[in-house]
């Protein structure tokens, strides 16, 4: 006998273990950390709002935000707001202790972003950015800070 999928209130396939700092699932009925609420943002509000997940250490979370903005994005911006998922994922993967992960992520977001870096949106710091994300691939296994998703 299988067990019934959890399902949001859409009806698609999501499980509602609660999930730590870095995403990892725990068992049900665990006290985890707050999920992060599908809703439209704006990009200003989708970027303050990842960098106050980065900078409580949980970049997971952060991805779940610009992947929602990058799935909503104007077809001119979707490869940024991909490029920023991935660098929290690139960071989730380097706290998770996984530098292969790490470095692989990080550096597909890195070439996603660079396309911007002449004229980044957004109050975006593309070039700080890349400066970040080329630490975290030259040192996954380093004490890497939080990036700065704008200046």
């Amino acid at each position: 006998m299988t067990t019934p999928r959890d399902r949001n209130p859409q009806g698609r396939a999501e499980n509602a273990r609660p999930r730590d700092g870095l995403g990892r699932p725990l068992p049900h009925g665990s006290a985890g950390v707050e999920r992060v609420e599908a809703r439209d943002r704006t990009a200003g509000e989708a970027l303050d709002e990842a960098q106050d997940f980065l900078d409580r250490e949980m970049p997971f979370h952060a991805h779940e935000v610009l992947e929602e903005q990058w799935k909503a994005a104007a077809p001119e911006e979707i490869a940024l707001w991909q490029g920023l998922a991935q660098l929290a994922v690139g960071l989730t993967h380097q706290r998770r202790g996984n530098p292969r992960g790490a470095c692989s992520v990080t550096a597909r977001g890195a070439q996603a972003v660079s396309g911007y870096a002449e004229d980044p949106p957004h109050g975006i710091d593309a070039a700080g950015l890349l400066v970040w994300a080329h630490d975290l691939v030259d040192t996954p296994e380093g004490d890497v800070p939080v990036p700065r998703l704008r200046g």
